[in-house]
């Protein structure tokens, strides 16, 4: 959809923007909180650079039960880094919480707006197929484990769309920003 490039901006303009993904990330490379307790739940998925997200995802994504285990296991340890988040930025005029299933797993509620980067089908498809690794059948399951594009912006308080290019996005980015 563009979030990347959104949370960028809204970086530019002075607003800090905890990052998810970027979260699980950390939790998974080297060293991180949850490489060995990931380990023990599923026994060949890390090596000494962390996590090895292919093995991971073949081992959890098509089993349901798998995945809720996964889910239980980073889902408090993201939210005890978005909560160190907020509490370092607490003073801050905004804040910018980049949740990739915010509306899904309940995150909006603790959101004064809920802003949705939205883009057309093929835009984002081509988006996403256009990353390492990525596949139609992986971005066929992404949009299943996703609330659909059109009720996340019906619930939206604010939709910034990115498929009219990066000027156009800017510009609403900085119109958000500055009326907050």
């Amino acid at each position: 959809m563009g979030k990347s490039t959104v949370a960028g901006m809204f970086r530019r303009l002075g607003v800090p923007v905890f990052d998810a993904d970027a979260a699980v990330r950390q939790l998974q490379g080297p060293g991180g909180r949850a490489v060995a307790a990931i380990e023990s739940l599923f026994p060949g998925t890390t090596h000494a650079g962390g996590v090895d997200r292919e093995k991971l995802g073949a081992a959890v994504f098509a089993d349901k039960a798998r995945l809720k285990a996964l889910e239980s296991l980073l889902h408090p340890l993201v939210a005890d880094a978005q909560s160190r988040f907020l509490g370092a930025n607490r003073l801050k005029r905004a804040v910018v919480l980049d949740v990739p299933l915010l509306f899904e797993k309940g995150g909006w509620r603790l959101c004064d707006i809920t802003v949705v980067v939205s883009a057309p089908l093929r835009v984002q498809r081509a988006r996403v197929l256009s990353r390492p690794g990525m596949t139609a059948g992986k971005f066929a399951a992404i949009l299943r484990a996703q609330m659909p594009d059109a009720e996340k912006c019906a619930r939206a308080d604010v939709v910034i769309p990115t498929g009219r290019g990066r000027r156009a996005t800017w510009l609403a980015v900085r119109a958000l920003v500055a009326g907050l």
